[in-house]
């Protein structure tokens, strides 16, 4: 995976998505308005690229143990190595993480945003034969694997669903779980009911696994 290829985003137009939550039976609807998304997951150069905080690995493999904390860092660290207006402001403190609307940087995406660019104009459980797709316990040899090896969805995003869990920037449902963020996509080591576009999972934002990455997102379209 060349470092070109790190970098690129797909612009994804204004549009509606259903969410869904089995353990409560709740579902809501949400309007998006137009973003950008990262072709594939950060993967560990591109991270240290701009950081330097991971030491050297095989090239192409997404970044894994990051916490949500360290993703929103690595948001505002690459908006500033490319000149744009970080969108998080974050506390001294580490324990509070504000967001800039109207910022022109990097960002982690909404959960509405990854499962609407997850989805891709698709109506199914995923947008196509997971063997094909994505990297799961079936397939994986319980390993991580370099982005792009499975086939892209019909938006051209690769990895939505398998490899690594991604971080999106919303709790969770604060009243019952305080501060645990969203979680979503599946990972190398998960069965196949867990690598669907619906599927949520939760965790806290200092959690650091060896199955959790993320991708970056930016608001608007490219100009």
């Amino acid at each position: 995976m060349d470092v070109e290829a790190e970098d690129r985003m797909v612009d994804v137009a204004a549009g509606r998505v259903t969410l869904a939550d089995r353990r409560t039976g709740r579902s809501w609807t949400v309007d998006l308005a137009p973003y950008r998304i990262g072709v594939y997951p950060v993967t560990r150069e591109l991270y240290a690229r701009i950081t330097g905080g991971l030491p050297d690995g095989p090239r192409g493999l997404p970044v894994e143990s990051v916490s949500w904390w360290d993703a929103v860092r690595f948001c505002n660290a690459l908006s500033r190595h490319e000149e744009l207006t970080p969108v998080y402001d974050l506390a001294a403190d580490g324990e509070s993480a504000g967001r800039d609307a109207t910022a022109d940087g990097y960002r982690l995406p909404t959960e509405a945003e990854w499962e609407h660019a997850c989805r891709a104009g698709t109506t199914g459980p995923r947008y196509g034969a997971l063997d094909d797709i994505a990297w799961y316990r079936g397939n994986s040899q319980e390993r991580l694997h370099e982005v792009g090896g499975r086939l892209p969805n019909p938006w051209g995003l690769h990895d939505m669903l398998g490899n690594v869990w991604e971080w999106c920037w919303d709790h969770y449902d604060t009243e019952v779980y305080g501060s645990y963020r969203v979680l979503r996509g599946g990972g190398w080591f998960d069965e196949h009911w867990s690598c669907r576009a619906s599927v949520r999972r939760r965790s806290h934002p200092t959690f650091r696994v060896d199955d959790v990455g993320f991708r970056v997102a930016r608001s608007g379209s490219a100009r």
